[in-house]
């Protein structure tokens, strides 16, 4: 697995321990952060900047699921992309309803810092578990 590769994972691997300094500290000050188009929260995108990040996403996933984790299955680095694929797991608290969701995320990577992510997944599921609608894109 290439140096970018192990960043990502390594990312993951903080996320998965709530660590938000090492989530935060492996992004560029500048970053663009945008999730998927669909998804409840992307009404914030693109999110520019950790703090944005942080509160934006970060903040909302902690706070809005019980139990959210992120399962990455495979990654795969070419230059200065990397792309992980997996699965999202998680319980809505509001709702109660469980999501097992895939995601391919797109991680732009330059001088040991992340530059730029893109999210795609179910957003359907995601919509459905939290109970908010999707504004359909034209």
């Amino acid at each position: 697995m290439g140096s970018k590769a192990h960043l990502v994972r390594a990312l993951y691997d903080a996320f998965a321990r709530r660590d938000a300094e090492a989530m935060l500290g492996s992004l560029a000050h500048d970053i663009i952060w945008n999730e998927a188009e669909g998804n409840p929260y992307a009404n914030g995108n693109p999110y520019e900047g950790p703090r944005e990040i942080a509160e934006g996403v970060f903040r909302r996933l902690m706070t809005e699921w019980s139990g959210f984790s992120i399962h990455p299955e495979a990654t795969y680095e070419d230059g200065e992309t990397v792309v992980a694929v997996g699965h999202y797991t998680g319980t809505h608290r509001e709702t109660g309803r469980r999501i097992k969701a895939q995601f391919a995320h797109v991680w732009t990577i330059r001088h040991g810092r992340v530059v730029r992510f893109q999210q795609y997944t179910d957003t359907l599921q995601l919509s459905e578990a939290s109970g908010l609608a999707v504004a359909a894109s034209v």
